[in-house]
């Protein structure tokens, strides 16, 4: 596989409220270096996320009702406001998941609306996190149909802060459920080279992940890649569902 092919799968995860300053801006390095797909760091330090990653091909992320989604769905709307002014190209949303187990599926469409609107409108993309260690699984089918409905731009399967992250069997039920334009991303339990290229397999195309070095040091030393140096955030600060 081209090098690309997989460093392009990686959200570079810099999520966990123990990081320093210090560690962010060591973890935006790292993935530049790397050259994934995006950053999604903490929405404080966003804004000089997105201006470090000015001039990259790397985007920059951030979350939206993040972690447990049980924000009033205004406040949504004004994190994705506020994220979209500080340069936020792609928004990974958490559902309202005590409005999905409350089967009130009216409210949860409509705030997964109002989030969409707001980054389309400003052209910017929505990864839609269910947390599917909660969800049955008619649970997950009903949120890819509404997402694919809304055109959300991805599913994704978890925060990294539940109780378990990405199976290949939800992975599986994702892309079936979730219509041709709507990506999947796995989110926890990617760690590897290996386990990269096993759900890419299964139809992802993004993985968040802390653990960027461990997963890409082996592909570059199978091409022949020289190997980066620089400083790595601190693996034990990193929640380690990721």
């Amino acid at each position: 596989m081209e090098y690309r092919e997989l460093s392009k799968m990686i959200d570079q995860a810099l999520l966990s409220p123990t990081m320093t300053i210090a560690d962010l801006e060591r973890g935006i390095d790292l993935a530049i270096a790397y050259d994934v797909a995006s950053v999604c760091i903490m929405p404080y330090h966003l804004a000089r996320c997105s201006e470090k990653l000015s001039g990259t091909e790397v985007q920059s992320s951030t979350t939206i009702g993040f972690p447990h989604g049980v924000h009033a769905a205004e406040i949504k709307v004004a994190e994705a406001k506020k994220a979209i002014e500080d340069g936020c190209q792609e928004l990974d949303m958490v559902i309202n998941i005590s409005q999905v187990l409350s089967g009130d599926w009216n409210a949860v469409q409509d705030e997964i609306a109002a989030v969409i609107d707001v980054a389309h409108c400003a052209k910017q993309k929505v990864k839609v996190i269910f947390e599917n260690c909660y969800l049955n699984d008619p649970q997950k089918i009903k949120l890819c149909k509404i997402c694919t409905d809304l055109k959300a731009d991805w599913v994704k399967t978890s925060t990294g802060y539940g109780t378990s992250g990405a199976t290949h069997e939800d992975l599986k039920l994702m892309r079936e459920h979730a219509g041709p334009d709507v990506q999947v991303k796995a989110a926890g339990g990617v760690r590897t080279l290996e386990s990269l290229i096993a759900v890419k397999e299964l139809g992802v195309t993004r993985c968040g992940a802390s653990r960027t070095s461990d997963i890409l040091d082996p592909l570059r030393e199978q091409l022949g890649l020289p190997k980066i140096e620089v400083p790595t955030i601190h693996v034990a600060d990193a929640n380690p569902n990721y």
